[in-house]
């Protein structure tokens, strides 16, 4: 098991930086750096994938915020709305970002005209990307241990003052870095055979690795998860992305096979 330890901040002097927003902020640049890199090789415009990923960004962190309030601690929040605005205080939904990284593509992309086959190249390179900023940021969440889970036994969990526990923050910094590697190593190739694979493929890892990680997230203290019939928000959005990612991948072969015809 892993020992207990808890970095919030870092004291400078006068200055304190937050380690959740220091490492969150390095695997926003960490991951725009590589997405700038990767558009280059494979010929893609760098400026339009930098635009892309501030719009993807600037959404996110908008809608991680509005998906916590409404979904995560809604009771809360109608009793003090002043602290919706206290984004600092912390509070960010994951599944809000993603919907909102979602949504800031789809207008992008009717906004610069993009075809849905000019921006496949750029959402392959944007999530390769994306898995190794997620592994970066999830540090953070670890190192504060702001998403415990159950009580467990496992090689590693956490010992926390009250018993040792799964760390969601570990498993998913793990998850991204993983998913990192991987759709890394197998980009060229999944490349050659379709744009779009990378994406796809990544997502629905991600999603139904989440699904089932979100079983391990604690029950039993304050500020727990919300649930909605035994799940949590993020479970019932990773479950949406599944069915939807599912009947893509039907229509899509349902096109290709009209177009061999």
């Amino acid at each position: 098991m892993l020992p207990y330890f808890q970095f919030n901040s870092i004291i400078i002097g006068p200055v304190t930086i937050q380690v959740w927003g220091l490492l969150v902020s390095l695997g926003i640049v960490a991951g725009t750096a590589l997405a700038y890199y990767l558009a280059g090789k494979y010929l893609l415009s760098r400026d339009a994938m930098i635009d892309l990923i501030l719009w993807a960004l600037i959404s996110a962190l908008f809608f991680a915020r509005v998906f916590h309030v409404v979904f995560y601690n809604p009771a809360y929040y109608l009793l003090n709305p002043g602290s919706i605005f206290k984004f600092w205080q912390g509070g960010a939904s994951s599944l809000g970002g993603f919907f909102g990284a979602a949504l800031a593509v789809w207008l992008f992309a009717k906004k610069r005209k993009f075809s849905w086959r000019e921006l496949l190249p750029y959402l392959d390179v944007g999530l390769a990307s994306l898995w190794l900023g997620w592994g970066i940021g999830r540090l953070g969440c670890f190192l504060i241990h702001d998403h415990p889970g159950t009580l467990s036994h496992f090689m590693l969990a956490v010992r926390f003052p009250d018993g040792a526990r799964h760390d969601l923050g570990l498993y998913e910094s793990i998850l991204g870095f993983a998913l990192f590697i991987v759709f890394i190593l197998l980009f060229k190739r999944l490349a050659k055979i379709r744009w779009g694979l990378i994406a796809g493929l990544s997502i629905a890892t991600y999603a139904l690795a989440r699904f089932f990680l979100d079983f391990l997230r604690a029950t039993d203290l304050e500020g727990s998860d919300a649930r909605y019939f035994a799940l949590t928000p993020a479970q019932w959005g990773m479950l949406l992305v599944v069915i939807l990612l599912t009947m893509a991948s039907v229509w899509s072969k349902i096109r290709r096979h009209e177009n061999v015809k």
